[in-house]
């Protein structure tokens, strides 16, 4: 039995590898965005729990400056994500949506890095998943 969503986006020209490639950008857009508009809406109810999160740690007294930086960091993973997404739906170029999955890879390690400094294992743990996703996205760009 033939598969007839299949034939027809072959016949529009959509490869199964071109559906995982939207599918990851728009998760990892939509993913990195929330939470980078999350911290710069919610600055100060997320310094303050980044302080305490890391009071007793090598971090400590650095949150003021590496807040910006992962911010900054989810922020690009998203944008390039949801940019390069649309490139790749207008041009077919995946260049743009490349970056924005080996962005997410290193937000994602940052943000690892830092649970793991913490002792939030289960937190870590988390992040897991997202990396995977973020790692499976590259490797569909390759």
């Amino acid at each position: 039995m033939e598969n007839e969503i299949v034939n027809w986006l072959s016949e529009q020209g959509i490869s199964s590898v071109n559906i995982m490639q939207i599918l990851f950008s728009l998760m990892t857009s939509i993913l990195f965005i929330q939470s980078g508009l999350d911290k710069v809406f919610n600055w100060q109810g997320e310094r303050d729990f980044y302080k305490s999160h890391f009071k007793d740690t090598i971090l400590n007294g650095s949150v003021t400056f590496l807040m910006p930086v992962i911010t900054l960091s989810e922020l690009a993973s998203g944008f390039l994500s949801g940019i390069g997404l649309l490139v790749l739906l207008f041009t077919g170029n995946t260049e743009v949506a490349l970056l924005g999955m080996l962005m997410a890879c290193l937000s994602i390690i940052q943000l690892f890095l830092g649970q793991r400094v913490a002792k939030d294992y289960a937190g870590a743990a988390v992040l897991v998943s997202y990396f995977l996703m973020a790692a499976a996205g590259v490797y569909f760009y390759l």
